[in-house]
């Protein structure tokens, strides 16, 4: 007995022993290096690591490509210079802003351009508004954060507007896993950039006012350099590309903030573009501000998912959905993240491929006679404005009157019911309805208080509050008539009086404090207080 419990003993160490070596020798490579620290070194791929460089090439041609082909059937084609200077420079204690650098031309083989480009006939001088030489003097530097791809910095310009910039991170996640996947560092920040360049353009072919402004006045030339690191396959003329070159792709992009290009580490030319600022969307603070703004939101949304669902290049999806890749412009939510954006339709032989998967449910849509599967680009969009937004932000604290048709948005969402057009349309009968105040009807009937006016004055304190206002220490609500001032007043216990100001939000409606009483009533010429009458 005692020899058979040793055995097993024995057996066990030694299968522990054994899964031990096979962990060490077996696992998986390295968590990527945090933001600003720099990767290590890789060693060459081999010719097993699924193609070596050659998969690498095929990878980068393909995204190359998706690039050109969303750029097709823009403005006239033309070629400007790019400017470059080091984004480093741009850090507290960096060196400042140098004259850009004239750019080093590099051969191509085949008879290829060289990179950077030199301006074309009929280039229109300098080129963009704002680049490299625009930049010169920006202040206040500061990293915003970064995802799987590209890292956003906040800068500030010799005018006092402030904008983003985008940027691959070079310690970043996608990067560094190609870097440990094939060896080649030039080539993979290639592979990551055109993920950049891929927004660049999306974000001009998709203008509209809730996609984030990329602006600028000029022609801009997108291009795939050469690079070293490439084999030459990727570097020579495809038979079926049908196009000169294709390392060239011109298009006009009016109204970009800027582009830049600059040589980081032993990356040359790397890709900086320059957008508008906006301010992270944070449902938690979300949740405390007024219904109307919230509803602006929705509104925003509800819009764009219209106009992605009948863009000039078809239906477009937002793959990586999520409240992060959204900004807050002066209330209008804009998407600011399409690198992982998708135009294209999926193919199917049955409805059992159009199978739509989400955390809490599945749906199946139909796939059509030219065997796509329908509309689920634009469905797939709904269900994630259901799942990330409308559920959240639209029905809770709105006006009693429009509740039932908010809830019925939201379930209609919810269940794919409904389409972007008629989501769009249902929003918008909901902002006709609130901001034409037709939503009061019967709703301020049967207020019998007596409120007397003091023109020319306010109240400045005996605050209470209420929730949700737009101010934190008092009760500050818009209305769209006094009337509705009137029926809140008598509705809230504590109310005695209220001041009407001369400020109104972005639906047209008046901004009035709720008050206390009056005890101390000031001159003010932009307000006017309606205190409760005695007896």
């Amino acid at each position: 007995m005692r020899r058979r419990r040793a055995a097993v003993a024995a057996g066990f160490c030694a299968s522990f022993l054994l899964g031990s070596v096979l962990n060490v020798l077996f696992a998986p490579g390295s968590e990527p290096p945090r933001p600003g620290q720099s990767p290590g070194p890789s060693p060459a791929p081999g010719p097993g690591r699924r193609g070596g460089r050659g998969e690498l090439a095929r990878q980068i041609r393909a995204r190359y490509e998706e690039v050109q082909r969303y750029s097709r059937g823009g403005p006239g084609p033309g070629a400007g210079r790019p400017e470059r200077r080091r984004l480093m420079d741009l850090a507290p204690g960096g060196p400042g802003l140098q004259r850009p650098r004239p750019p080093r031309a590099r051969p191509l083989p085949d008879g290829a351009p060289g990179w950077p480009p030199a301006p074309g006939p009929g280039s229109p001088g300098p080129g963009p508004r704002l680049g490299c030489a625009a930049l010169r003097n920006v202040s206040g530097a500061q990293y915003l954060g970064s995802g799987y791809t590209k890292a956003v910095y906040r800068v500030r310009l010799p005018g006092g507007a402030a904008v983003a910039l985008k940027a691959v991170d070079f310690s970043g996640h996608d990067l560094g896993s190609c870097v440990r996947e094939f060896g080649a560092r030039r080539g993979c920040y290639r592979l990551a950039a055109h993920k950049l360049l891929k927004e660049m353009v999306l974000l001009e072919r998709l203008r509209h006012p809730n996609v984030l402004q990329i602006l600028w006045s000029g022609k801009a030339l997108v291009t795939m350099p050469s690079n070293s690191d490439l084999p030459e396959e990727l570097t020579t003329t495809p038979a079926d590309m049908g196009h000169p070159h294709p390392h060239q792709l011109c298009k006009e992009h009016p109204r970009l903030y800027g582009y830049c290009y600059q040589d980081s580490e032993d990356i040359p030319d790397t890709l900086t573009t320059i957008t508008e600022l906006g301010a992270p969307v944070e449902m938690i603070q979300l949740l405390q501000t007024s219904w109307e703004d919230r509803f602006r939101i929705c509104l925003s949304l509800g819009r764009l998912l219209h106009h992605l669902a009948h863009s000039p290049l078809g239906s477009v999806t937002l793959l990586d959905f999520r409240p992060r890749q959204f900004v807050l412009v002066e209330g209008e939510l804009k998407v600011t993240d399409l690198d992982d954006a998708r135009v294209e339709e999926t193919p199917c032989t049955g409805n059992a491929d159009c199978i739509l998967e989400f955390p809490a449910r599945n749906f199946t849509l139909p796939c059509s006679a030219q065997g796509w599967c329908e509309a689920m680009n634009e469905k797939r969009n709904l269900y994630n404005a259901y799942r990330f937004f409308f559920t959240y932000l639209l029905p809770h604290s709105a006006p009693p009157s429009l509740r039932p048709l908010l809830d019925s948005i939201v379930n209609a969402t919810g269940e794919l019911a409904w389409g972007a057009d008629e989501t769009l349309a249902q929003l918008e009968k909901v902002l006709h309805l609130y901001r034409s105040g037709q939503y009061l009807q019967n709703s301020t009937a049967g207020s019998q208080a007596e409120y007397q006016r003091l023109p020319d004055s306010t109240i400045p304190q005996e605050d209470y509050r209420c929730w949700p206002s737009y101010h934190h220490g008092g009760c500050l609500l818009s209305v769209f008539s006094l009337a509705e001032a009137v029926d809140i007043c008598e509705n809230h216990a504590q109310c005695q009086a209220f001041v009407v100001t001369n400020q109104t939000t972005w639906t047209g409606r008046q901004l009035v404090f709720f008050k206390t009483g009056w005890s101390h009533v000031v001159p003010d010429p932009s307000k006017t207080a309606y205190v409760r009458a005695s007896g």
